[in-house]
């Protein structure tokens, strides 16, 4: 039985990916640590998932809570599992554009540092072993924006006959624009994967995320919007947009569909490759247009204010350009759109939900 390894794996890539390999039949190894408490509160804590993940999955799953930055930690579990791991995907990463900002130097050193340990870990102990790298679409800063929008009724939108109305693809330049210290840090990182590819010839693939998202999302305020949308939706908690009129457009992908897009890779490796990688025209929204989606499946208004200050080095429309990823990999197809990526959510999540804010509630 071949092994797998995913950092990040109580997150919601990495526990996709943990569940989806099991069916497989292989064996897992998932690295988590939590940082994302850490990051965002108890409420963002993704415990829930890793317990979920071991009462479903028994011995065929093994939690190590270790941190990617610790190099002797990696360096003994690789060495554990050598030759005998396939594949490696590491979602594992402090993921928020804002949280960024108030402590760069952890931000750096997860996103950076920590893959570089991961990569050589690798190197050294099962180089041929395929590397999946969630890089994100923050790498390109805030380039997109010198896109001519035009403003819509509900949207900003490109005109039909514009070059890039299919979307953004890899050509898109990742310098003198912008970022975020996010974007910044996933760069370093970005570029790292694809070194250890082209230069050492390892089977690297990089994929530039546009939203990511599905159930098992710990969405909160400063990352993971739609789930955490429809948990405000769904609860009563308040919301506020920022900036752009609330008419700024992102494209959304559901995890497994992502997940299965990452097992195309695994079965056809690339060294060095990038792919953007989203929800394409299939699947993309404003926010003004998800506030209304969400407000359908939930059945009740979201309580929502808006604040003219947009997020420095935000988007103000990104959809993927999938065409370079559906050229190599013309077998892997999207299957969740908007309506049934917003349903799964809430109707996997409600109940829990709901304990949770009674919980909260409820007196001392």
């Amino acid at each position: 039985m071949s092994v797998v390894v995913v950092t990040g794996s109580a997150g919601l890539i990495g526990s996709e990916a943990v569940a989806y390999f099991a069916e497989g039949g292989h064996e897992i190894v998932g690295i988590d640590n939590d940082l994302r408490r850490r990051f965002f509160g108890d409420d963002a804590s993704t415990e829930w998932n890793r317990r979920a993940l071991e009462a479903r999955l028994g011995a065929q799953y093994r939690h190590v809570a270790a941190d990617v930055r610790d190099g002797a930690a990696m360096e003994e579990l690789f060495a554990r599992y050598g030759k005998r791991v396939a594949l490696v995907i590491h979602a594992a990463a402090q993921p928020s554009h804002d949280w960024a900002a108030s402590d760069p130097q952890t931000d750096f050193t997860v996103n950076a540092n920590g893959t570089l340990v991961v990569l050589e870990a690798v190197r050294k102990h099962c180089p041929g072993a395929v590397f999946i790298f969630t890089s994100t679409n923050k790498v390109y800063g805030d380039a997109p924006n010198e896109l001519p929008l035009v403003e819509m009724e509900t949207r900003w939108e490109l005109e039909r006959s514009h070059p890039a109305w299919t979307g953004i693809d890899e050509r898109m330049r990742i310098d003198q624009s912008m970022h975020s210290l996010f974007g910044a840090s996933k760069i370093a990182a970005d570029v790292l994967v694809q070194e250890y590819g082209r230069y050492f010839g390892m089977p690297t693939t990089v994929v530039r995320g546009g939203c990511l998202t599905g159930p098992n999302h710990s969405g909160t305020k400063l990352h993971g919007f739609l789930a955490y949308l429809m948990r405000c939706t769904a609860t009563g908690l308040p919301y506020t947009v920022f900036g752009y009129k609330g008419k700024q457009v992102r494209d959304n992908i559901h995890a497994r569909d992502l997940i299965e897009a990452f097992d195309h890779v695994f079965r056809a490796p690339r060294s060095g490759e990038v792919y953007n990688v989203g929800g394409t025209r299939f699947s993309n929204c404003s926010m003004i247009e998800a506030i209304a989606l969400c407000e359908t499946i939930a059945g009740r208004k979201l309580d929502w204010t808006y604040s003219d200050a947009n997020r420095a080095g935000d988007h103000v429309w990104y959809v993927s350009d999938m065409a370079k990823f559906k050229g190599h990999y013309p077998g892997w197809r999207q299957r969740y759109d908007l309506p049934m990526l917003l349903t799964d959510i809430f109707e996997k999540n409600a109940e829990r939900w709901a304990a949770e804010a009674r919980a909260q509630s409820a007196p001392a």
